[in-house]
């Protein structure tokens, strides 16, 4: 054989090696998804042996296994879905890795779930189905498991479509489905119904207002100064200290509550005192981090980051209390049901069950979180430590004037609505500051109309995706619940 021959071959062999490798890397990037669902499927069949060893052969232990299934598969759509909206911001102003914010939110969520997760749940969800209308106890548990179901089913849905959804809203809408399915339309009441309705305008709405109001105040105080440092060193203090305040406030409403009773007065009294406590402690440590720092805002940005990364365990931390209730409410009201033979409005929470809700959350983020982070954080508005702390701040304290007024309000979309805010206001300035530029320049140099109203801040096709989304929860998850429900009434009554 020749060299050129035996050269041919080597070029050959690599042509066919370098083939294979690409197939394989191919396979192995299809294969991703699939992963994730594998380990979900054998997280949910954990959950449903764990559920068959602890009932045993009890009286209805059967549907509990099946409850505890669904159970598993609503936490792991909560993590994968509800958690964008408290990470998100922190990570599109790149002030955390999105592995950092996986492993940050996954302690924080499961920290809030088992520590102030409560002791009793409500099992019809915000009082929207009257309670006589689901007595009987097999027609509860059937309902309970059907807005399970359904609710899992649709926020995996608004997941796989990109849209941040309120998984509250989603079990809203599958106990409503579930009663009307169960007991007819007479069994809703409607003027709840009404008022989380509302909800879907009035927490966004809150949320942007409140966001764009901080980023104003940021940029009037901070940023648009002569001297931004000296600035910072007096208001970055100060916003710490409200930042304090607000979070301990919020965390006495959404997340002591559930192991003491609080009420708003006390809440405030509490969020008040830890509020200045961090403010004071903050000053000698924001002056020495301040020091020599350029009078410019990538400094600023440094400056923002720590209390940001804060307030996003923060909010992890009171999200995993709040709403580990949406995957183990249903569930621990049928295990009560089989127990007693009876359905009940208020029960108490299983520790077992409890750890499947808190374990749900964390493995359905560290799986199919970071779709979600990602849109949030990067694909609606840019985002800077300092606008990404608007949002979060406005979480906080929009729960709380929300308390305060007694308005229905969604956490979900009070974030959501408070990214929108910071990016129209940035939108709005940005077409302010141009159209002054530009009245300032001679006609030949002015940008027409039509240029300056194309350039938008704010992504409107992710705007219409997510409110659509929002608009269609309830119905949707309804609609679902109430199809669920005539099914399970075939094989499980």
């Amino acid at each position: 054989m020749s060299d050129q021959d035996g050269a041919n071959d080597w070029k050959t062999l690599d042509r066919d090696l370098g083939r294979l490798s690409r197939l394989e890397a191919a396979t192995m990037y299809a294969a991703r998804p699939l992963i994730g669902v594998g380990l979900s499927l054998f997280f949910v069949g954990v959950a449903a042996l764990a559920a068959g060893l602890i009932v045993g052969g009890a009286p209805g232990g059967l549907f509990v296994i099946i409850a505890a299934a669904f159970g598993a598969y609503m936490a792991l759509n909560i993590g994968a879905n509800d958690v964008a909206n408290n990470m998100g911001p922190a990570v599109g102003a790149k002030a955390l890795s999105m592995a950092g914010a996986i492993a940050i939110a996954a302690v924080s969520e499961s920290l809030g779930a088992l520590l102030a997760g409560g002791d009793v749940v409500n099992t019809i969800s915000k009082g929207i189905v009257a309670p006589e209308s689901l007595a009987d106890g097999q027609v509860f548990v059937t309902a309970m498991m059907a807005a399970l179901l359904s609710a899992a089913l649709w926020v995996n849905i608004a997941t796989f479509i990109g849209a941040p959804v309120s998984t509250t809203h989603s079990v809203v809408g599958g106990v409503m489905g579930a009663g009307i399915a169960a007991a007819g339309l007479g069994a809703v009441n409607w003027s709840t119904m009404g008022a989380i309705a509302a909800s879907w305008i009035i927490s966004p709405l809150l949320g942007g207002v409140i966001a764009a109001a901080f980023l104003a105040f940021i940029k009037w105080k901070v940023i648009y100064v002569e001297d931004k440092i000296a600035a910072a060193r007096v208001w970055v203090p100060a916003l710490i200290g409200l930042m304090a305040a607000a979070f301990g406030t919020y965390l006495a409403i959404k997340g002591l509550s559930h192991v003491a009773t609080i009420g708003l007065g006390k809440a405030l009294i509490f969020g008040i005192s830890v509020g200045l406590i961090c403010g004071a402690i903050a000053i000698p440590l924001v002056l020495r981090q301040a020091e020599g720092m350029e009078n410019r805002n990538r400094s600023l940005k440094i400056l923002f980051r720590f209390p940001l990364v804060f307030s996003a365990a923060l909010l992890s931390f009171a999200h995993g209390a709040n709403d580990v209730a949406n995957a183990v409410g249903p569930l621990a009201g049928i295990i009560h049901a089989q127990q007693t033979g009876g359905a009940a409005t208020e029960v108490a929470i299983p520790i077992w069950v409890m750890l499947i809700g808190a374990a749900g959350i964390s493995v359905g983020l560290v799986l199919f979180g970071p779709k979600l982070i990602d849109m949030v954080g990067n694909q609606i508005t840019k985002l800077n430590p300092m606008r990404a702390y608007c949002v979060a701040l406005s979480a906080a304290v929009t729960v709380i004037t929300a308390s305060w007024l007694g308005l229905p309000v969604s956490s979900t979309h009070i974030a959501v609505g408070g990214v929108f805010g910071v990016g129209f206001f940035r939108e709005w300035h940005a077409g302010r500051r141009s159209r002054i530029i530009n009245e300032n320049r001679p006609p030949a140099q002015r940008l027409p109309v039509e240029e300056r109203r194309r350039r938008k801040l704010v992504r409107r096709s992710h705007f219409l995706t997510i409110a659509a989304a929002w608009i269609v929860t309830v119905p949707a998850a309804a609609l679902l619940s109430a199809a669920c429900y005539v099914l399970l009434s075939q094989f499980l009554v």
